[in-house]
């Protein structure tokens, strides 16, 4: 009794409000009146549209496809094969004879023909028997005679150039050239530089650097002070900014982002989930009446359509279907099997006769065979039973069977 003291009523969750569950029962409620014609009209048309799928639409598409079948892709492949393939064939043949064999007998029967034997075999001899044997002769003259005598000339001329051209040059360079150039320009110009020039730069260069270190120093403690202040200025203005961003993100934080998360998560989180489960326990129920509602239609069409079409099929349809066959369609069954078989017993004594009397009129006409004894059946020679050979010395066999014709007894 204590434990049902202390339940939870009916719908109420852990950690939710009385009046959440106060609410959720009628918002449920009015989901659910709002949900139950659509999912009955849902119901209704998947219901019709299987019904239809499996009445109309797969034998419509069965008889389509047969349509197309029969009236377009068997006369396709007709067309196919006894038209097109037979009218490709020719017309491949006939490129084929008119546009490629004429090439092909040219190049092999002109153009190679005349390449060869007017062409590459003249030049083969010529190369062979006149261009090979004066490229050799040649040779040997360049070898032999032209070498020998260029190799003297040019040694020649060479020592003409050094004896009448380089000697004197080297002479007029080591001797004239080199002296004056030494001791006429480049011993003065050396003492000029060591003795005034150097002198003179290493004072400058002193003077120079005295005044350059302080002037740098004058300087460096100007910008050293110019920069310092800079510095203390820009960290004011840094602090500054931060703190009005901490204020205006405080503010934005405090008076917007707060209400707004506030809002999402106690009222606009609660209302979706609520709406979006009422709708789910709605469809659900909904789909509970539904299916109830169609097996309630379906038990009285059952009732006032079916049960009446299957007591009348089995009352009266089948006794009559049953007595039809078996005291109409049986007997007129055997009655035309009867017929086919004497129709078709009939025609095979007649073509025996006709047989047998074509057989007498050839004997009367031509007369019996050459070989033929008197005394001895006439015809062809008897078969042998289970074998397809003739034995010329077995007795000829009768051509009807063996205890008579039935049907002259039944004549």
């Amino acid at each position: 009794m204590d434990h049902g003291k202390h339940q939870a009523p009916q719908g109420y969750e852990p950690g939710e409000g009385i009046l959440t569950t106060l609410i959720r029962i009628p918002v449920r409620i009015v989901v659910l009146v709002l949900v139950l014609p659509a999912r009955m009209v849902w119901d209704a048309l998947a219901a019709l549209w299987h019904a239809a799928d499996r009445v109309l639409l797969r034998p419509l598409g069965r008889a389509v496809v047969w349509l197309l079948d029969t009236l377009v892709l068997t006369p396709l492949a007709w067309l196919y094969t006894w038209v097109v393939t037979p009218l490709g064939k020719a017309a491949a043949w006939l490129a084929v004879a008119l546009l490629i064999w004429p090439w092909i007998g040219l190049w092999r029967y002109v153009i190679v023909p005349v390449a060869r034997y007017g062409i590459a075999a003249p030049a083969v001899w010529l190369y062979a028997h006149v261009l090979t044997p004066l490229g050799h002769g040649l040779r040997w003259i360049g070898t032999a005679l032209l070498l020998p005598a260029l190799h003297g000339l040019g040694n020649g001329i060479g020592w003409l150039i050094t004896v009448l051209l380089i000697l004197p040059l080297q002479f007029l360079w080591r001797y004239v050239a080199v002296p004056v150039v030494r001791y006429g320009l480049v011993v003065p110009v050396v003492w000029l530089y060591e003795a005034v020039l150097t002198p003179v730069g290493r004072g400058t260069a002193w003077v120079l650097s005295t005044l350059r270190q302080g002037t740098a120093w004058t300087l460096g403690m100007l910008w050293q002070g110019t920069a310092w202040v800079l510095a203390q200025l820009w960290r004011g203005i840094a602090a500054t900014g931060r703190g009005l961003g901490l204020a205006v993100a405080w503010l934005v934080m405090t008076l917007l982002v707060a209400p707004l998360v506030w809002t999402y998560r106690h009222i606009l989180t609660p209302v979706g989930r609520e709406i979006a489960a009422a709708f789910e326990v709605a469809w659900r129920i909904a789909g509970y009446l539904s299916r109830a509602v169609g097996r309630a239609l379906a038990t009285i069409a059952w009732y006032l359509i079916g049960a009446p079409f299957s007591w009348a099929y089995r009352t009266v349809c089948t006794p009559v279907g049953h007595f039809l066959r078996d005291a109409v369609w049986a007997p007129a069954r055997r009655a035309v099997a009867e017929a086919g078989r004497a129709a078709r017993a009939a025609l095979a004594t007649a073509r025996e006769t006709v047989r047998q009397a074509r057989r007498d009129a050839w004997r009367a006409l031509v007369g019996a065979p050459g070989g033929a004894r008197s005394g001895e059946p006439r015809g062809i020679p008897a078969r042998t039973l289970g074998s397809t050979t003739t034995v010329p010395s077995a007795a000829q066999a009768s051509e009807t069977p063996l205890g008579g014709d039935p049907f002259a007894k039944q004549g």
